[in-house]
């Protein structure tokens, strides 16, 4: 096992690695920009170098600066956490060349799972049925337009090696298409350096449900169920959930071991997630594979009571995985709130800041169930504009679904965040919502807001 490991990352995920590696033993190590290195989440770490001014170009994206903050400390592996360069095979390579083990899959496996078109090819070939759509990257306006007329309307231009919402254009004409091409491809270019955008048909009213992974690079691998991540803003999750309120148990156990045989198929070796969608008809297609640790994770560790991240360093120090599907024993219901400094009534405008006021408790509720809060900060804290506006995540797990909402409910109404603007009413909106108490809800819509 490693004695030291470097955390390439800032805040909360930072934290939550921190956590993993003191319960192996292995100290964890870590860097920060100018601003962060006053801040309270380093205190989480035994060790912290100074990677940079503000500017996350220039700190937490420099990938030079991390190997060598690494290697500096004497770490002999490093995790990346979410984010930043966590899905950057040049970077895992880099971590590898230089005798670092990168926390992981292979740049390989990253390489080809990062860009949609031939991740989309090679889940395919593995078994797992895909969306109509083109095959590869689109050529121009005219190739799209036939592609779209092959798969049949609505359709969305997606970018290849994109996330979070950028570079997608949903369209239900040729107009449509021809209109947005150029746009969706200048966008895609200026957040991924790169313009190469796919096509592929809208599934009006889908859900978006996910399968946690866990790879050993021996060839064996298990799931810890699946998540419902419906609720969402402009494709960002806002609320997630396990067990999905879709999927029978019969649904379930499928989904899981088809989604495990792909991942060995390819070779797939660490911590990963299989995302469909998933029409009205209940047929489940396979969106994309994100090849790092999820933030939603905790509600997979909350119904199953594994430690994601342990077996993550433990399957990079090339040991055994210690689960077998037998292991894997699904207990009750979790759900997490992802609470931003955000002003939802204002379109979700940032709201930087200093915390005043910062209590959002955890532990157990009366018998009910269990609180969990994962979070980086406490009063007194700046809340600055030059990262991600996370503040913390409320995860609620009780032995039903309906339990769990009422935990949640009373979790976050008698929270108490001062000096920010927070997302919390739109939590407490959905939570209350009778399309989310009923689980009948998709990502066409926020239930309960707007």
């Amino acid at each position: 096992m490693f004695q030291r490991l470097f955390i390439a990352n800032r805040g909360e995920v930072a934290v939550r690695i921190a956590r993993a590696c003191r319960a192996l033993g292995i100290a964890p190590i870590g860097g920060a920009s100018e601003p962060d290195l006053q801040a309270s989440w380093v205190e989480a770490l035994d060790e912290v170098v100074c990677l940079g001014p503000a500017a996350s170009s220039a700190s937490y994206l420099d990938e030079e600066r991390a190997v060598q903050a690494a290697l500096q400390t004497r770490c002999s592996a490093l995790h990346p956490g979410w984010g930043f360069l966590a899905e950057r095979p040049r970077f895992a390579a880099l971590c590898r060349q230089h005798g670092i083990a990168f926390v992981g899959p292979s740049a390989g496996l990253m390489a080809l799972m990062g860009v949609k078109s031939p991740a989309k090819a090679a889940m395919r070939a593995a078994g797992l049925p895909v969306l109509p759509g083109s095959e590869g990257a689109l050529a121009d306006a005219g190739a799209a337009v036939r592609a779209a007329a092959e798969s049949g309307y609505p359709v969305i231009l997606k970018a290849d090696y994109g996330g979070g919402g950028r570079g997608m254009r949903l369209c239900r004409s040729e107009a449509e298409v021809r209109a947005a091409f150029e746009a969706a491809v200048a966008e895609a270019h200026a957040a991924f350096g790169s313009g190469s955008i796919y096509l592929e048909r809208f599934l009006e009213r889908g859900r978006h449900i996910e399968v946690q992974l866990l790879c050993d690079r021996f060839g064996n691998g298990v799931h810890l169920g699946e998540r419902e991540c419906s609720v969402q803003r402009k494709h960002q999750k806002l609320i997630e959930e396990s067990p999905s309120p879709a999927l029978t148990p019969e649904e379930r156990a499928e989904l899981g071991a088809r989604a495990v045989a792909a991942a060995v198929a390819v070779g797939y070796v660490n911590a990963g997630t299989i995302e469909f969608l998933r029409d009205a008809s209940g047929e489940l297609f396979f969106m994309e594979m994100n090849t790092r640790l999820q933030v939603e994770h905790p509600v997979s560790e909350l119904v199953t009571g594994v430690d994601v991240p342990m077996e993550q360093i433990r399957i990079a120090a090339n040991l055994p995985l210690g689960l077998r599907r037998a292991d894997v024993r699904f207990q009750g219901h979790a759900i997490e709130c992802r609470i931003n400094a955000e002003d939802p009534s204002e379109d979700f405008r940032p709201s930087p800041g200093r915390l005043t006021a910062f209590e959002l408790g955890g532990g157990s509720a009366a018998g009910k169930g269990t609180l969990r809060v994962d979070t980086h900060l406490r009063a007194g804290d700046e809340i600055t504009p030059h990262y991600d506006s996370l503040l913390a995540k409320v995860i609620a797990h009780a032995p039903t679904r309906a339990q769990a909402i009422e935990l949640m409910l009373g979790a976050l109404g008698a929270a108490r965040v001062e000096g920010v603007k927070t997302t919390i009413p739109l939590h407490l909106a959905v939570l209350r919502s009778p399309a989310f108490r009923s689980g009948e809800y998709d990502t066409s819509s926020i239930p309960g807001w707007g």
